[in-house]
């Protein structure tokens, strides 16, 4: 099992959400504590998050350090053209 954190960022984005959406992204963030064998989750080439988790119209980036078994969520962004 891993422990999921927020950084000050990602606790900032979720608070001005709606509550629905932030219940709903923060349900599928705990699920995360069963990294890697987790849905809707993709690895990412090129960008400065490792992690990626799809959440209806919303993206959480995140990153997973597999030694100290620790998910870090690092932002949570609605999808559009500037996401990525």
């Amino acid at each position: 099992m891993n422990e999921v954190t927020y950084s000050k960022k990602a606790a900032k984005q979720l608070r001005k959400l709606q509550e629905s959406d932030s219940k709903a992204i923060r349900a599928e963030c705990n699920k995360l504590v069963n990294m890697p064998n987790c849905i809707n989750v993709k690895a990412l080439v090129n960008h400065e998050h490792a992690y990626r988790l799809r959440v209806g119209h919303f993206r959480v980036f995140f990153d997973f350090d597999g030694s100290a078994r620790v998910v870090l969520i690092e932002e949570v962004k609605k999808r559009d053209e500037r996401t990525y």
